[in-house]
């Protein structure tokens, strides 16, 4: 179990000893706390989970009142995690005096250690006003849920010279502007490698492949628990710990009694199993690897390898 926060010189010691990190979403309580227990480095409570906790059939309609909600669970939840606080549409695009106004609520009301928004080059100003106020700020690039609509609905990014050069100097232009990390979303592993190789920042990846600094999933598809659908590089975890489980409980000398006393008797302990082996892999890089990763044709490659961005 995690006794303390993860501090960024952490982050940056385990970038450059290329140490991965591992995340995972959590909206509440059983799920941070299993996170926690489990050992997971960082914890973010995204606006997806207005999708899978929720019932929103994207992240557009979620609030700053729901988000601050879900946030306060979370920490309740994870005492001794870093957690990162998602800011949803309509927070952060109006105005920076609104940006910097919602970035605090996450700080003062949930006891966030830091906010995450998406956008690259058009919202730099408004992360420069946040980090200015004091809070840390992640940054979102690739795909950005919030703005799907730019994208022709959820595709794939950074495969094409175009997209890899926007992303890259969006990149850039947040890490100039103070963000202390940034997340890439759903990317070919070569081109999101780029990136994390050229910035001083920690870069992560949600489906965006195994040259990033470390992973993030959403502990509904880690768990199985989201029927609507699961994303091409997300990984069900449960099949992997379920005879684990069994032989635990098997070992088990009084079901009940164990039960009773630590509650690890049903899915808070398979939950955790299964986020422990999650990070186990995350570790050891073998997740996500190919069979989890988008992947990149010959000439799709041959033509990024043309961008000015683009090194050996």
């Amino acid at each position: 179990m995690r006794n303390k926060k993860l501090t960024l010189l952490e982050m940056q010691k385990m970038k450059k000893e290329h140490s991965n990190l591992s995340w995972i979403t959590a909206y509440d309580l059983p799920f941070s706390y299993v996170a926690e227990k489990a050992g997971i480095d960082m914890i973010l409570v995204g606006d997806s989970g207005g999708m899978v906790q929720l019932g929103y059939e994207t992240t557009n309609p979620v609030t700053m009142d729901e988000m601050i909600l879900l946030s306060k669970a979370a920490r309740r939840g994870a005492p001794n995690t870093f957690i990162v606080g998602d800011m949803p549409q309509g927070s952060y695009e109006i105005s920076t005096t609104l940006a910097v106004s919602n970035a605090i609520r996450f700080i003062k009301e949930a006891a966030s250690d830091c906010v995450k928004l998406e956008g690259g080059k058009r919202v730099a100003s408004t992360v420069q006003a946040i980090v200015n106020s004091g809070i840390l700020v992640m940054g979102h690039l690739g795909l950005t849920p919030q703005s799907t609509s730019s994208f022709s609905g959820y595709r794939v990014q950074g495969k094409t010279v175009s997209s890899f050069e926007t992303i890259m100097e969006d990149a850039l232009a947040l890490q100039d502007a103070g963000v202390f990390a940034i997340l890439l979303e759903a990317m070919p592993s070569l081109p999101a490698g780029q990136i994390a190789k050229q910035l001083d920042i920690p870069v992560y990846g949600i489906g965006a492949g195994y040259g990033v600094d470390g992973q993030l999933v959403i502990m509904h598809d880690l768990m199985g628990f989201y029927q609507p659908f699961r994303p091409w590089f997300a990984k069900c975890y449960v099949p992997q710990v379920i005879k684990d489980f069994e032989l635990y409980v098997a070992g088990l000398e009084n079901v009940r009694e164990t039960g009773r006393k630590t509650r690890e008797d049903g899915l808070l302990k398979l939950a955790e199993m299964a986020v422990s082996k999650y990070i186990k892999d995350v570790k050891n890089c073998s997740f996500p690897g190919e069979d989890y990763s988008y992947p990149l044709h010959e000439n799709e490659l041959e033509d990024l390898m043309t961008s000015k961005y683009w090194k050996a």
